[in-house]
């Protein structure tokens, strides 16, 4: 069932999202739009409760629950800049701003880029770990959280692989623009 949750809750925030932009712009309403913005963290909200409460009712933690945490982490690290991104497009799109802004191609702006982007994976990696510890903590019975501890392991791989893959690689050898 919760992974059910996860569904309805990535849905939710792309729904909560465009809902906020469809107001802000095309139908020239900012107070709306930047109140339906307030609610896209809500949705974060709302998975959390529902991975707690399955915790809390007895449940073996499992694939979905680590998921959870991982979608978590991840969307407090990247959900500002996600935003963001839509609402350029938005703002071009329907109310005549500036095109998007898009990342640097070469040198040591794409390589600071790529630092800053790992920076926030490295957030969001704090974030889902500290989240999958908590329930560890909490659940307080290594059968029942061995998943956690694989989930942590995992992304903990993960974000090192983002680190030699993206930044490192980058400012060992940043790209060139081709002539």
């Amino acid at each position: 069932m919760l992974v059910a949750v996860i569904i309805g809750c990535e849905i939710a925030f792309w729904v909560v999202l465009a809902a906020g932009l469809v107001a802000r712009y095309p139908l020239r309403r900012p107070r709306l739009g930047a109140a339906l913005l307030v609610c896209v963290p809500l949705v974060d909200l709302a998975l959390l409760a529902a991975s707690v409460l399955d915790l809390r009712r007895g449940a073996t933690a499992g694939v979905s629950h680590g998921l959870a945490a991982a979608y978590l982490g991840f969307s407090v690290a990247f959900g500002h800049s996600m935003v963001r991104w839509a609402d350029q497009r938005f703002a071009h799109r329907f109310a005549g701003g500036p095109p998007p802004v898009r990342p640097p191609r070469y040198g040591w702006a794409r390589t600071r880029y790529e630092w800053r982007e790992w920076a926030k994976a490295l957030l969001g990696w704090a974030v889902a770990c500290g989240l999958l510890g908590a329930a560890i903590l909490w659940v307080d019975d290594a059968d029942r959280t061995r998943e956690l501890v694989g989930w942590i392991h995992k992304l903990t791989v993960a974000i090192v692989i983002w680190l030699v893959a993206f930044p490192v690689w980058e400012t060992i050898f940043p790209r060139r623009p081709k002539h």
